[in-house]
């Protein structure tokens, strides 16, 4: 999700992963980094936070996903 706030001034990725109805782990652009909600959630977060090219994409997503995509 791209969240957009005084058009590309301001500008939050966020990514959510859902299983069974319920949220497990969630990158925030904002925070910089992946939460766990869930004692599943936090191991896998963990390890994503912990692997560099998972980060570098994740915290580059604003540039090359949200604002290449903004006119649209």
């Amino acid at each position: 999700e791209c969240h957009f706030t005084n058009g590309t001034e301001k500008v939050r990725y966020v990514e959510r992963y859902i299983y069974n109805r319920m949220q497990y782990a969630m990158f925030d652009s904002d925070v910089g980094e992946y939460v766990g909600f869930t004692p599943w959630g936090e191991k896998v977060a963990r390890n994503w936070n912990n692997n560099e090219a998972i980060m570098e994409r994740r915290r580059t997503a604003v540039d090359w996903l949200c604002r290449h995509n903004y006119p649209i």
